[in-house]
């Protein structure tokens, strides 16, 4: 179930919900009983099995710079 994060507009507390995704939009309280709260967007970071612990490694090739990276602009 997604963890959505809140804060209190009355009482300034950050408080966090686990809920359905169907639910995500409805009005929550916060722990202190205000009714005047606000949903913070948050940030989540995904990664995957391979990139775990593993260094990120320059391309072989001699690639240049420029906009499109193809060294053709410089």
């Amino acid at each position: 179930m997604p963890r959505y994060d809140f804060r209190c507009r009355s009482c300034g507390a950050t408080f966090e919900l686990r809920r359905p995704m169907s639910q995500a939009g409805d009005p929550a309280v916060c722990p202190q009983g205000h009714e005047d709260t606000v949903k913070l967007l948050s940030a989540v970071a995904v990664t995957g099995a391979a990139s775990a612990g593993a260094p990120r490694q320059a391309p072989a090739s001699g690639g240049g710079g420029g906009c499109c990276g193809g060294g053709c602009c410089g």
